[in-house]
């Protein structure tokens, strides 16, 4: 009963802290869990009061002109804040202090023209800042270089003419930047080729007022060759001015007639690498950079970023730049680049390795020249057994007469041997008198088929053997052997 009552109490408590929260909150803010939304309100100012468990407020859609100094204290959860379609002029120093966990910053559709360089440096954790749809036309060089985290910036569908690139050298987190929809007329291509890889990356430029020269025309038509997506991506969107003419605009990567005397740069040295599923493979960064200050950092074929000390699980990153695969599979095969950037000269180098992994199948051993040389005499003899035993007989498969003395017609020879090459030049009389010129015969006994079955013509027989002299040996199947 008492627990009971005293959760009720708690429950009108938290009503009652509640409605004094909301009651120092501008008519139609709605507050849902850690969200305060006071969107489309014609706010002027920031409410002064906000809850403290606050982590997302939406101001989108009102007429702030100005964000003062403590607009945000006391919110120690506050990790997004959306200041979209205002009236934002300029940021007053110091706007931001002591809310250092922000990490998603709107302030796209304003009226913002430069972005001075103490706007965000109290936002060490922001990651992702939208800065399109103002008026900028000038970023100082050092609004951006402190912000380390930041991983996405939106700047397009501004007034700007040029660019820090500088700045954010050693912005190693840094995988998107949109600068598209400007109006640069030229781009400083060493500074961008000194990027980091992952910069280049997703580097937006497309819809900008370029003159058509050669270096700008090589360095996306490098990117293209890469397959990078802002070119992949936004390829009729990339334009340049001949000679500087408005009027005379053209789609530099698909029509290529104007640069044909330019030279391109080539793709970054290819290595080629092959791997047999479920093994390891080590990939080298081959560069000439070398010492402390170099660090590495690789892109898969899935655009990934890798970077030391790698996925425990399945990549592995070692110091001096090499990336082991520890269990390879055929998913894994695509181009994989490297990046290696000296940190103190801001100088950087790329390593493509071209990875092929594929499933190992063996090879069917070949026969044993032994088993094959057995193999063929078991052939042969039972080839030879077939043809001593399954030949067709000729004679005492027939039926024959019982006549006392068998005619030649019906006779089967006592010398018609198969290992005779020949049958006997004679056979004489009832006693077969052989032909004295066979050294060997072998002498099978004669079946006649009698009341159906075959039986022995005689019972007993015996093997003769003749010797080539000038007398006659004559073999009768008998008990004895008749000698001469």
């Amino acid at each position: 009963m008492l627990c009971a009552q005293g959760v009720a109490t708690a429950l009108t408590l938290s009503s009652i802290l509640l409605q004094l929260v909301r009651a120092n909150l501008p008519s139609g803010c709605l507050i849902a869990s850690d969200i305060l939304s006071c969107t489309n309100l014609g706010l002027e100012h920031v409410p002064v009061e906000l809850p403290v468990t606050v982590a997302t407020l939406d101001l989108n859609h009102n007429q702030l002109e100005n964000l003062e100094e403590g607009n945000f204290a006391g919110l120690p959860k506050l990790a997004t804040i959306l200041l979209a379609h205002n009236q934002l002029r300029r940021l007053t120093a110091g706007t931001f202090r002591n809310i250092s966990k922000i990490h998603h910053l709107d302030l796209s559709s304003n009226q913002l023209t430069i972005i001075e360089q103490h706007y965000f440096q109290d936002l060490v954790a922001i990651e992702e800042l939208l800065l399109y749809n103002n008026r900028i036309v000038r970023v100082e060089s050092k609004a951006l270089s402190g912000l380390s985290n930041l991983r996405k910036a939106y700047l397009s569908h501004n007034r700007l003419t040029d660019f820090p690139f500088f700045s954010i050298h050693g912005h190693s987190n840094l995988n998107t930047l949109d600068l598209s929809s400007n109006r640069m007329p030229s781009l400083p291509v060493e500074e961008i080729e000194a990027l980091q890889e992952s910069v280049q990356l997703s580097l937006f430029l497309h819809n900008n007022t370029l003159i058509c020269e050669c270096s700008m025309y090589s360095l996306f038509k490098l990117w293209e060759q890469r397959g990078f997506p802002s070119i992949r991506d936004f390829q009729e969107e990339h334009t340049c001015l001949v000679y500087g003419e408005h009027k005379a605009s053209v789609r530099f990567l698909l029509h290529v007639r104007f640069f044909e005397n330019c030279t391109i740069k080539r793709l970054a040295d290819t290595a080629s690498k092959t791997a047999e599923a479920g093994k390891s493979v080590m990939l080298n960064c081959t560069t000439t950079l070398t010492g402390r200050n170099v660090t590495y950092w690789w892109v898969s074929p899935q655009k990934e970023y890798i970077i030391p000390p790698g996925n425990n699980n399945t990549l592995r990153m070692y110091v001096n730049g090499s990336l082991e695969i520890l269990a390879a599979q055929t998913e894994d095969s695509g181009l994989y680049l490297c990046m290696a950037q000296n940190s103190q000269d801001s100088h950087n180098q790329t390593f493509e390795v071209n990875l092929t992994v594929s499933i190992h199948h063996p090879e069917v051993e070949p026969f044993n020249t032994g088993f094959t040389t057995l193999l063929g005499c078991v052939v042969s003899l039972v080839l030879v057994l077939m043809y001593l035993y399954l030949t067709p007989c000729r004679c005492w498969c027939r039926k024959q007469s019982l006549a006392a003395t068998p005619s030649l017609g019906n006779e089967c020879s006592a010398q018609s041997s198969i290992l005779t090459p020949t049958p006997p030049a004679t056979t004489e009389g009832p006693g077969r008198k052989v032909s004295n010129n066979k050294h060997v015969v072998f002498l099978e006994p004669i079946k006649e088929a009698q009341n159906g079955r075959p039986r022995a013509a005689l019972e007993q027989s015996t093997m003769a053997v003749t010797r080539s002299s000038d007398e006659t040996v004559t073999s009768v199947f008998s008990g004895t052997t008749v000698v001469p």
